[in-house]
Formats: structure tokens, C-alpha cells, sequence
């Protein structure tokens, strides 16, 4: 049975581009996911189908100096996250959906009235992962990339904000009432009048009402700044932890620090990212692993990890009949907490190159291979120790990554009572078993 106040949540990744999966040239992948909006509404009713609490559209805006770089990656086009998770709002009934939008690049109001306009429109199921952006200013007119320090205090004053702009009309403000020519009761519209080190917004926030009140928060830093501003502010909490013993220190931290703010366990769900290949049987997953490393470029796949986790080297260059070794890794302003972890691993595994690729995702996920059993065996130890509680599932393969998840191994959580067998909450907030996000 499912520990009390904790509930298991499952979660799936999304690129928002052309493709979901890193061996877009595999015969069956679909390759037009970024100009066929029927892919992604497909996507969603397959994990309606498997009972997952949301999606996660990844976004990011990094300039692509030189176009030859990315030539043979399908990562440049890509839907924009809020448009996309509107269409989504109206073709799909229960998955929640979570977007995501900078705090380096937006400002308050205008997160807010999208959020709250896409939580009016999908019933109830909006979510934001807020992000401080890992580079991009080149795009904003910015001549370089903000501090990273300074990146973190600057989103715990846009999301004050931004909550505060949820807050600024109650639900029940509007009267609509014909008979009197009233409209709105004044007494319920709380101007915000915020003046902060970064912000001045006057409010209120001229949107519908969030059906949740306040959209649910998702949040992925892992550095230290990063896992103060989740402690603080995020609900869903996504992580690339490989190993389970530091997967319980880390929410054991994330929980600690979380009880500075008046949070515990209830108001959090840590979801460490997770990429299954499952067959019927071991020999199956094995064969869909291998024609997935087949298709795999391997020289992009280790260059883009090497680019993402800044290990300063470049791994597709690393002599394949050598141990890796890393000497003087410089502290990135960008992916800290993922730089250490890929640091950390290739410092104790002295792992080669073809180890990297068995291991993780050119993202840094993990990488698991299995029948349905042994995959759920796997998440289930995670979650019951205190690791994690629940995934997030990072698809390495569309459409037939989720249809085999959907196929085999929701059945198999499903029979071990960690996941629903039919929705039973309206909102997102409800399905995922958290508390109301109110003003205090």
C-alpha cells in the first residue's frame, strides 16, 4: 500500500520538438512531431491511457551560433511551450500540464496571466516548471548569460510575484449579475502594488480566475541555490539522481531545508527522470536497447552531453580503449547540479566512452533496460526507501517508448498498488495528492 501522505507520481517528459527520442533515424520514430499537432495529442491519449499524472514540456531558447552544429539533431524546432499545452487543454481531459517558462526572460505578469489562462482552460490542470534559463541572453538582448547566484534570487522575487498575482482575485469576485449591473465585488480584487530589488507590479492580474487557485510548481535545480528556491517554492521536483542511496540523501536534503519554510513530505513530489526500455522479455528490452544504440549517433549524443553536464572535454574525441578521465573541471554558471553528478560518476566509475552511452541519456538520465517486472521492481525500491516519489519518464522513443510503457508497465504498477486504475481528482493539484497553495 501507498505510505501515508504520500502518494506515487508519474510524470512524462516531453520535448516539445520533432522528435522525442535521441535515434530519431530508427525506422519506426516519428520525425514530424514539431509541424503535426495530431503526434502530441496522440502522445497524451496514450498516457491518459497509462494514468500519468502530467506531462512536462521542456523548452529552452539558446542561440545556435554556428547552424552546422546542430545538422544532425532534431533539436532546433520546436513548438512553443504555452501554445502547445493549450491545444493540449482541449484535446485531452485528465493529464496535468506543466510548462515551461524562464524567470530570466519573462516577466511576472506575463507568466501569470498565461499560467492562469491555461489552468481556466484545461479545467484545472496547469502546472509551471520555473526555470532561471542555463543560457539564452543573446537572445534577449543581453550581452551575456546572468550570474547564476543572481539568477536564483532574482526567481524566488518572480514567483513571490507571480503567486501573488494568482492571489490578487478570489475565485468568487466576479457576480456577473444582470439585475444589479454588477459585475465584480471590489472588496474581493486585492491590488498587488509589489515593489521589490527586481520587480514593481501594480496589479491585480486581469485573467480568469486559476480554477487550482495557484497552478502547481514544478522545479529542477540541484545546486545548492537550486535546492533552496525547491524547498521554498516547488511542488513537483525533478531530479537526475542515477543511484539510490543519493537519491535518498538528496530529498532528505530537499525535505530538511523544505521544513525551514513550514513544508514537509506532503507538499513535495521528488521525480527523479527515468528512461525504460521494457520488452515481455529481458532479451526483448535488450534488443529494442541495441537498435536503439544502433540508430544512436554517438558522436552527437557524447558532444551534447558533454556541452549539457560542461565537463570541459569533449567525449566524443576520448580514445575509445581508455578509461575517461576529467582533471580540473571548471564550475559551470549553467547545469551545476548536473555537472556534478556526471563529474562525480566518471570520477568513481572510470568509465569509457561506450559505458557513457549504456548509461545515460545525452540529457544525463538514467538509463534502465528490463521486463515490466524488473523495471517496476526498480521504481518501487526507489519510492519505498525514501528515494524518490515517483519519475519522471524521459521517452527514449515515440511513439513506441509510451505505448510500450502504457502497455506493460502501468499494468504492472497498477497490480502493486502504486498507480491509479482509474483518475479519480478533477485538477492536477488533486491528482497528484497536494495540499491547497494558498496566501498565507
Amino acid at each position: 500500500m501507498t505510505p501515508p501522505g504520500r502518494s506515487f507520481a508519474l510524470g512524462a517528459y516531453l520535448s516539445g520538438s520533432a522528435t522525442n527520442g535521441d535515434a530519431w533515424r530508427a525506422p519506426d520514430e516519428d520525425i514530424d512531431a514539431d509541424i503535426d499537432f495530431a503526434r502530441y495529442r496522440s502522445y497524451v491519449d496514450l498516457l491518459e491511457q497509462g494514468r500519468f499524472d502530467s506531462i512536462f514540456l521542456y523548452d529552452n531558447v539558446l542561440p545556435v551560433p554556428d547552424p552546422s552544429a546542430v545538422a544532425n539533431s532534431p533539436a532546433l524546432p520546436r513548438w512553443d511551450t504555452f501554445t502547445l499545452l493549450a491545444a493540449l487543454a482541449v484535446t485531452s481531459r485528465h493529464i496535468g500540464l506543466i510548462g515551461t517558462a524562464s524567470t530570466t526572460f519573462n516577466e511576472p505578469y506575463n507568466v501569470a496571466r498565461r499560467i492562469a489562462s491555461l489552468d481556466r482552460l484545461s479545467g484545472g490542470r496547469a502546472g509551471w516548471n520555473v526555470v532561471t534559463a542555463t543560457g539564452g541572453g543573446e537572445n534577449f538582448n543581453l550581452p551575456h548569460h546572468v550570474d547564476h547566484a543572481e539568477r536564483y534570487v532574482r526567481a524566488h522575487e518572480f514567483v513571490d510575484v507571480v503567486r501573488g498575482l494568482w492571489d490578487s482575485v478570489a475565485p468568487d469576485a466576479f457576480l456577473r449579475d444582470k439585475a444589479s449591473g454588477r459585475w465584480l465585488d471590489p472588496d474581493r480584487i486585492r491590488p498587488l502594488n509589489h515593489e521589490g530589488r527586481y520587480y514593481r507590479v501594480a496589479g491585480p492580474l486581469n485573467a480568469p480566475p486559476p480554477i487550482q487557485q495557484r497552478p502547481v510548481l514544478a522545479q529542477a535545480g540541484a545546486s545548492d541555490a537550486g535546492m533552496d528556491l525547491a524547498a521554498r517554492i516547488g511542488e513537483v521536483i525533478y531530479t537526475a539522481e542515477y543511484d539510490p542511496d543519493a537519491g535518498r540523501a538528496w530529498r532528505a536534503e530537499v525535505l530538511d531545508r523544505a521544513g525551514r519554510h513550514g513544508r514537509d513530505a506532503a507538499h513535495l513530489r521528488i521525480l527523479p527522470g527515468l528512461a525504460p526500455f521494457v520488452g515481455e522479455s529481458d532479451a526483448e528490452a535488450r534488443a529494442k536497447f541495441e537498435t536503439y544504440l544502433r540508430y544512436l549517433d554517438h558522436g552527437e549524443s557524447l558532444r551534447a552531453l558533454s556541452s549539457y553536464a560542461s565537463l570541459g572535454i569533449d567525449l566524443s574525441a576520448w580514445p575509445e580503449d581508455r578509461p575517461i578521465e576529467l582533471e580540473g573541471v571548471a564550475e559551470t554558471n549553467s547545469h551545476k547540479s548536473r555537472q556534478s553528478l556526471i563529474v562525480n560518476w566518471i570520477r568513481r566509475e572510470r568509465p569509457y566512452v561506450r559505458d557513457v552511452l549504456r548509461r545515460f541519456t545525452r540529457g544525463g538520465h538514467r538509463i534502465i533496460v528490463g521486463t515490466p517486472r524488473q523495471i517496476v521492481d526498480d521504481m518501487e525500491g526507489w519510492y519505498r526507501d525514501g528515494a524518490s516519489d515517483g519519475f519522471n519518464i524521459m521517452f527514449t522513443s515515440t511513439p513506441g517508448g509510451i505505448r510500450d510503457f502504457v502497455d506493460f508497465v502501468t499494468p504492472e504498477l497498477q497490480r502493486r498498488g502504486l498507480l491509479r486504475l482509474h483518475y479519480t481528482g478533477r485538477t492536477l493539484r488533486e491528482n497528484l495528492g497536494l495540499p491547497p497553495s494558498r496566501a498565507s
